[in-house]
């Protein structure tokens, strides 16, 4: 029993639905994130959208099976080993899509939208759009865009429009670095895509979105304003939300993306991003003290 519990979070990748944390970003930047009614609702659409994802997933493995099967790595996925089958695979997408979208819509119209936008894209991005260059990134960005404004959707907070555009750069330069190491490790034949990418391509693009993340986190904590919420040493220091203290976060987030970038260049290890985050220790410690230092801004101070 235990082997195929296993088995079948494998093949959902339940390992990467930490991906879908940016469900939480709207009651965790507006000062929301206690209220509990809110963050049930947020709970709610993050445990919808881990099943949409694994639903990508699937698909993605169903229709890359013969590609999979040449991957050092992806060959070694249920799917592509034989472990569990097509018929299967297809079943699972039927179900987890079916299921899913019920949820949503039991929340809301609106989430079921949202939710039927994120499947859609994920179809089409696993048909047609992951064998074109560019698109390919540019589609998996769009999918986070698309988590994190279901947050929205479920909270009734807006996100501000300089976090948005960092989710969309950073996502950008994420999956630019995995086709990278792709390309690297394992050549042209394991993706489409790869076909038409090169080297100068991936590397400039690299630059260009890390160079743009920092630019607009930098500009978000400059200009938008901090949630107007009672805190703790609020009453002493009645001004102090005035000041823009969320750009002393400034240098995790350029430490974090160097140190990204570094795994790459000297490890070749941007495959897998979700390994990386949860591993390398000197990543995490710069997540851990950039998230604990921008909560304490925004709900103790």
């Amino acid at each position: 029993m235990k082997d195929i519990v296993l088995l079948y979070a494998r093949t959902l990748r339940v390992n990467q639905w930490i991906k879908n944390l940016v469900v939480f970003t709207a009651i965790l930047f507006s000062g929301n994130l206690l209220v509990p009614n809110l963050f049930l609702n947020s709970l709610y659409a993050f445990f919808i959208f881990c099943l949409l994802s694994s639903t990508s997933y699937l698909l993605n493995d169903v229709l890359d099976y013969q590609y999979d099967k040449k991957h050092p790595v992806k060959r070694n996925r249920p799917i592509a080993s034989g472990l569990i089958s097509i018929p299967q695979a297809t079943f699972l997408v039927f179900v987890l899509s079916l299921v899913s979208l019920l949820l949503a819509l039991l929340f809301s119209v609106q989430l079921f939208v949202v939710a039927f936008a994120f499947i859609l894209l994920h179809f089409f991005y696993s048909l047609f759009l992951k064998k074109y260059p560019i698109i390919d990134i540019f589609t998996i960005s769009f999918s986070f865009m698309i988590r994190t404004f279901a947050g929205e959707v479920v909270s009734g907070f807006h996100i501000p429009i300089w976090l948005f555009l960092t989710i969309f750069f950073i996502s950008l330069f994420m999956a630019t670095v995995k086709r990278h190491a792709e390309l690297v490790r394992q050549g042209k034949e394991t993706r489409l895509a790869l076909l038409n990418y090169s080297d100068h391509l991936l590397l400039f693009m690299t630059n260009t979105f890390a160079t743009a993340t920092i630019l607009v986190y930098s500009l978000y904590t400059y200009l938008e304003q901090p949630p107007l919420i009672q805190t703790p040493l609020s009453q002493f220091y009645p001004r102090f939300e005035g000041r823009k203290w969320l750009m002393v976060t400034i240098p995790f987030v350029v430490y974090g993306i160097a140190r990204y970038a570094q795994l790459l260049y000297q490890r070749e290890e941007g495959e897998r991003p979700e390994k990386i985050i949860t591993t390398d220790k000197p990543l995490i410690l710069s997540i851990l003290l950039w998230g604990i230092i921008a909560i304490s801004l925004i709900y103790l101070f």
